[in-house]
């Protein structure tokens, strides 16, 4: 009883064994026939079949050689996509401080032509305030709105 037992796992596992070698092997490798009546052969007679694919069909030399694949396997190995990945993030990046700096100026816009904002008076003047004095006005003025745009948000 156990003797049939063994005999049929193992009749089982030759089979097995060859028909995934028989599959897994490159079809211009085979030796004898073709690698589709190899299929045929393993499946009509499983044991015999085995047994002559591993003493006649099967490639001799050289192990099955792997076949690599020129392109990366995940998009974080792939240089482009990491490239064009950083191009976009600059470009939203850019994208999102122009919205930010046009939305500042329409609300300068907006406020200045009001005539209440302290821009306003200082900047129709026509420069009559000394050179030094309009310089340090801009620049106040271009920090009043930065930090008027952060308390904003």
């Amino acid at each position: 009883m156990l003797f049939r037992v063994v005999l049929a796992v193992a009749v089982l596992a030759i089979f097995v064994y060859g028909l995934v070698d028989v599959i897994r092997t490159d079809g211009r490798l085979t030796r004898g026939i073709s690698k589709p009546a190899w299929i045929i052969v393993m499946i009509v007679l499983p044991v015999l079949g085995a047994i002559l694919w591993l003493l006649i069909g099967r490639p001799r030399g050289n192990p099955p050689v792997r076949q690599n694949y020129s392109h990366p396997t995940a998009p974080d190995d792939d240089p482009d996509f990491l490239r064009n990945l950083e191009l976009r993030r600059r470009n939203q990046a850019e994208a999102s401080r122009l919205k930010k700096l046009k939305d500042e100026l329409e609300a300068k816009a907006d406020g200045g032509s009001s005539g209440a904002g302290p821009d306003a008076g200082g900047r129709g003047s026509g420069g009559s305030g000394s050179a030094d004095g309009g310089a340090a006005g801009d620049a106040s003025s271009g920090d009043a709105d930065t930090h008027d745009t952060d308390e904003r948000k």
